[in-house]
């Protein structure tokens, strides 16, 4: 009997050794952007070889820079842009800066071209959507959409300045939304598919988001979670956390994200409920259509800006290193739920 007790063990501790997780330094893996720095953990069990980041990145990773999202910024809150108002000039050259921006870091188009021209608006506008495929043959069927609005209100009448450039509202959700899509992009270590969605027309009435809710959900897409980014260009005011989500009480978001991020990255802000901010952006649409966990990270607290809708929405207010800061932040807590085996997110 004890010699086959002994076997047994034996024969237990080589099945466990089977599946061992395996640390190695991230700048060795292959596609590794901008040489990101941290761990991740690599799974030998047989039924899953991918590649999932741990804690370790969340406190390390250094991916997103204030001198890469300032070129970003530079550009789309210029003058040159006019206010990105929809069906304008200046929102078409947004356009193309978004295809390029797209094209070069392997995100692909999710139609038969990055724009999806809306139909509930009067004049061509287009959104711009891209998909980064999951790499788990069943989970690649799920999708996470994440998403910002790139318009903006255009020329305002009165003044010497009369273009609203729109910086915080919405370039810097925008050019966050970019940075996530050049990550994943580039690195591919998601089993669900990721759709990158920036929209036009929110400023008319979330009319962009209206629409692609509407058509994805005529193609029977499995949404998982809607995940948005709006007016994330300055830090909170005297907050022990970095950024809000608005519908806080409605899921298990901020605590999900929380023990991706490693810290305490997402709190409660009782203005966001009081102004009911969730019905507010473009994660609303994907709520009403979907059902499924629709939300906005935000940094606008009502007190640390104050040009909302004016012309002196200017890139020289944004905090760049504070965005940066708000991509990396990120980057694990998504990591953590386009990989996670089962839908860790629920109303």
């Amino acid at each position: 009997m004890l010699k086959i007790i002994q076997i047994a063990i034996l024969i237990l501790l080589v099945s466990c050794g089977s599946t061992k997780l395996k640390e190695t330094d991230a700048s060795n893996i292959p596609n590794n952007p901008e040489g990101v720095k941290g761990k991740i953990v690599e799974n030998k069990d047989s039924s899953d070889n991918s590649l999932i980041a741990n804690k370790d990145l969340a406190e390390k990773v250094e991916f997103s820079s204030a001198e890469g999202i300032s070129s970003i910024m530079a550009f789309l809150a210029s003058d040159e842009l006019q206010g990105r108002d929809s069906g304008s000039e200046g929102i078409e050259k947004a356009a193309k800066f978004i295809e390029t921006k797209f094209s070069k870091t392997g995100v692909l188009p999710f139609f038969e071209n990055y724009r999806d021209t809306i139909s509930n608006f009067d004049k061509a506008a287009y959104n711009m959507v891209g998909i980064v495929e999951g790499s788990d043959p069943v989970l690649k069927n799920e999708y996470v959409i994440i998403g910002a609005h790139y318009d903006h209100i255009g020329i305002l009448s009165g003044g010497e300045d009369t273009i609203a450039n729109g910086a915080n509202d919405n370039a810097s959700g925008t050019s966050v939304v970019l940075e996530l899509a050049r990550y994943f992009g580039k690195n591919k270590l998601n089993k669900r598919s990721i759709i990158f969605a920036l929209f036009t027309a929110e400023e008319k009435g979330l009319l962009g988001s209206k629409h692609l809710a509407k058509t994805l959900k005529t193609k029977n897409l499995n949404l998982y979670a809607m995940l948005n980014y709006e007016m994330v260009g300055v830090p909170l005011v005297d907050k022990d956390y970095l950024m809000y989500v608005t519908g806080y009480e409605l899921s298990n978001l901020a605590t999900i994200s929380n023990n991706y991020g490693g810290e305490k990255v997402i709190g409660f802000l009782p203005k966001a409920k009081e102004f009911n901010l969730f019905k507010r952006s473009d994660n609303y649409p994907f709520h009403e259509t979907f059902n499924v966990p629709s939300q906005t990270f935000c940094t606008f607290d009502f007190t640390n800006f104050e040009h909302y809708h004016k012309v002196g929405d200017e890139n020289e207010l944004m905090d760049f290193n504070h965005m940066a800061n708000v991509v990396n932040t990120s980057i694990p807590i998504i990591e953590g739920i386009v990989n996670s085996r089962t839908k860790e997110i629920h109303y």
